[in-house]
Parts: structure tokens; C-alpha cells; sequence
């Protein structure tokens, strides 16, 4: 049996007395970096009119299916229904794509289509989390449901806040755009519940 002082640590953990403990900071560092870079494109997908749209209509898609006997239900009706709109978007963005001069590749336009409207599909995640915990059992399905409606209003107000923030506003015009943000997305949601 060895004894485990005798053992060397594994290289790059910045355990060793000889090498720095830099590389661990490093690490850290570069995590840091990737998840500012991840938060700044969750941030642009949800802040674009794709995301925006998104919210708004997952929040209507679950407002309007009220009555549906589980939240696995809702969740089916919505990813369906969203997947549906996303490959609409994609569709169109292609069609259009073949009016530019050069024509580009189709499969550049393909890929633009998806960049552009890829905030809608990401704008489903959090809700249908949210719908899923009542479905595994962790919260209560009434819970989840109103939770996962509730949480378009706030992600909407968050855009609000975050875009005001981004452009420099002071203390009261964020909080002006977190009401106006809000209130227009609860009256736009409101009309597309009563159309479904």
C-alpha cells in the first residue's frame, strides 16, 4: 500500500510546490470569460424581436391552454406549436435569402435563418422547465403551470430593465422600462390568448 504523500499530484492542478497555482486561476478565468460570452448571446437571442416574439407567444401558448389535463400537455402543445413558427421563420428567411444579389448558398441561408430566429425557440426553455417540474413531480402541476406563465411577464420585464440598463438610462427610465416592457407584453399576450 502506498502512502498518498508519496504520490505526486496530477499536473496542472497547481498542487505541486514548483508549479503555480496560476493555472487553476486561469481556468477560473477562462470559465468566467465563456459564461460573460454565453450570458451576453442569451442575452441578444432573448433581447432580438425572435426572442421577444418567442416569449410572447410561448406565454399566450400556455395561457391559452389552461384547461389541458397535465403540463406534459402543455408542454407537447407548445413545442410543437413553436417548432412549427421557428421552421416557418427558417423557411422565410431562406426564400428571402434567394432574392439578395449574389445568391448566396443555400445553405448560408439555412444557417442565417436559424442565427436570426433562434431566440424563439430559446425563448420556450425556461417555461417548459419550469412546466416540466410539475410533470416530474417536484412542484405541484397548478404550480409549475402558473410559474412557467408567470415567467414570460418576468422575463419580459427583465428585457425591459436590461435593454434601459444597456443603454445608459438612469434609475427611473429603467424602472419606466420594466413597467412599459411589461404592460405592452401582457396586452400583446393577452389579445394572442384570446385568438387562440
Amino acid at each position: 500500500m502506498t502512502d498518498r504523500s508519496e504520490n505526486e499530484p496530477p499536473p496542472g492542478t497547481g498542487l505541486d510546490a514548483e508549479e503555480p497555482v496560476t493555472s487553476a486561476l486561469a481556468s477560473t478565468a477562462a470559465l468566467r470569460v465563456a459564461g460573460a460570452r454565453g450570458a451576453k448571446w442569451l442575452l441578444s437571442a432573448y433581447s432580438g424581436e425572435h426572442g421577444i416574439y418567442g416569449v410572447v407567444l410561448v406565454t399566450a401558448l400556455i395561457g391559452a391552454e389552461i384547461e389541458a389535463p397535465t403540463d406534459l400537455d402543455v408542454i407537447w402543445f407548445v413545442a410543437g406549436t413553436v417548432g412549427v413558427f421557428w421552421l416557418a421563420h427558417i423557411y422565410a428567411a431562406v426564400v428571402a435569402s434567394r432574392s439578395r444579389r449574389p445568391v448566396p448558398p443555400l445553405h448560408v441561408g439555412i444557417r442565417d435563418g436559424v442565427r436570426h430566429s433562434g431566440g424563439m425557440a430559446l425563448a420556450m426553455l425556461i417555461p417548459v422547465f419550469l412546466l416540466a417540474t410539475g410533470t416530474w413531480g417536484v412542484l405541484d402541476e397548478w404550480t409549475a403551470y402558473f410559474l412557467a406563465l408567470g415567467s414570460g411577464v418576468v422575463i419580459l420585464g427583465l428585457i425591459g430593465y436590461l435593454n434601459a440598463r444597456r443603454n445608459g438610462a438612469t434609475w427611473p427610465w429603467r424602472v419606466l422600462g420594466v413597467v412599459a416592457t411589461t404592460l405592452l407584453g401582457l396586452l400583446v399576450i393577452g389579445l394572442s390568448i384570446l385568438v387562440h
